[in-house]
């Protein structure tokens, strides 16, 4: 087995709480338990197609347990096996660096990379392994939840504490002024957040991308409450969630390759059309990007830690090409094909569904 001197670290894709929690234990275990170096990358992957590494001990991570974003920075365009190389005609040419890559982890001696990050993130690592050779082990980061390799996410735990707090804040005014508020989470094409914020909030219907609704289902869900006496509604949607038989609401397309849709707005077309077919007044509320900042809590602080921890333990112990996760009380590693292969996505008939809906929670269904 070769032996290993120096690590690097990069935190790609989407900004999530926890990640300095694992940069942090990733440069401890490393430089206290076994003596090794660690080298923090800049900006993702951008940071090993343009040289930006950087030395990291104990002392540049010390204080950031509690912070929220990532002190390396971070990006989800730059994909070096997709990456803009030239523009013909106003448009980008994308082409295959990752020789910039190779020769970046070559130039700095790095004997693994540790990639921090959701899918998207692992499958660009997984290239790395099975194309360029280049050792990785990755650690599972989405707000989101939806990796395989995991039974949750670090991240998901703070994203969805700030959308349960939000939904009880939009509870207050809703009834205050007998309206529908429709709230919209984050979560792309992977109804987690929704469903368990709106379970834990008290949402009177919550709305995932797994189960498309249905728009009668809705109000007559919001008839039945004003003839039990209840002024008001809560509905909690997903941005991913869409209508029986329609299309995503998209917010902008842009040009590229790895991600060209953003998604966002699906909360205004069902709270026009709620407003439309109830006449009772509807607002809508988005809480986009706010749902990824700020502190972690406590669970994402302890499971970011554990992650960072056993990152490095796996690459000691060589075990390249695979990724962390947790599994019931234990961390273990799965191959990071295999945890990438199928989204972790909402089962419509998981206990839980069944469990709202045995409380009387409308899915649009």
């Amino acid at each position: 087995m070769k032996k290993i001197k120096r690590i690097g670290i990069l935190t790609g894709g989407g900004d999530c709480p926890g990640l300095n929690a694992v940069i942090r234990a990733v440069v401890h275990t490393a430089t206290h338990k076994y003596g090794i170096e660690i080298f923090g990358i800049r900006d993702g992957y951008a940071g090993l197609i343009n040289k930006q590494v950087q030395p990291m001990d104990r002392k540049e991570v010390s204080g950031i347990l509690p912070r929220g974003g990532t002190i390396l920075g971070t990006s989800n365009r730059d994909n070096p096996f997709k990456y803009p190389v030239a523009v013909e005609n106003g448009k980008k040419v994308y082409g295959d660096v990752s020789d910039r890559v190779q020769k970046t982890v070559e130039y700095n001696e790095l004997d693994a990379l540790i990639t921090v990050g959701g899918d998207g993130t692992q499958a660009i690592a997984h290239q790395l392994f099975t194309r360029c050779g280049i050792p990785v082990v990755g650690v599972p980061k989405t707000i989101d939840n939806d990796l395989d390799g995991t039974d949750v996410t670090f991240g998901f735990d703070t994203a969805l504490s700030i959308a349960t707090l939000s939904i009880d804040k939009l509870h207050s005014t809703a009834e205050s002024h007998h309206r529908v508020m429709v709230i919209e989470v984050m979560g792309r094409y992977a109804g987690w957040i929704a469903l368990e914020a709106g379970l834990a909030g008290g949402g009177d219907v919550i709305l995932i991308p797994e189960i498309p609704f249905n728009m009668n289902r809705i109000v007559q869900k919001i008839h039945d409450r004003e003839n039990d006496g209840k002024r008001f509604s809560l509905v909690v949607v997903a941005e991913g969630a869409k209508p029986e038989g329609g299309e995503l609401v998209v917010a902008r397309k842009v040009q590229d390759p790895n991600d060209p849709l953003r998604l966002g707005g699906v909360s205004q077309f069902v709270g026009n059309r709620i407003e439309d077919l109830t006449g009772i007044e509807t607002r809508f509320t988005i809480l986009g990007h706010v749902q990824r900042g700020g502190s972690p809590t406590a669970f994402d602080r302890i499971l970011a830690t554990r992650f960072g921890y056993h990152a490095v333990e796996a690459v000691m112990d060589q075990k390249f090409g695979y990724l962390v996760g947790l599994r019931g009380q234990d961390i273990v590693t799965t191959p990071i094909e295999e945890a990438i292969a199928v989204p972790r996505r909402v089962q419509p008939d998981s206990q839980i569904i069944k469990t709202a809906m045995a409380l009387g929670t409308c899915f649009g269904i």
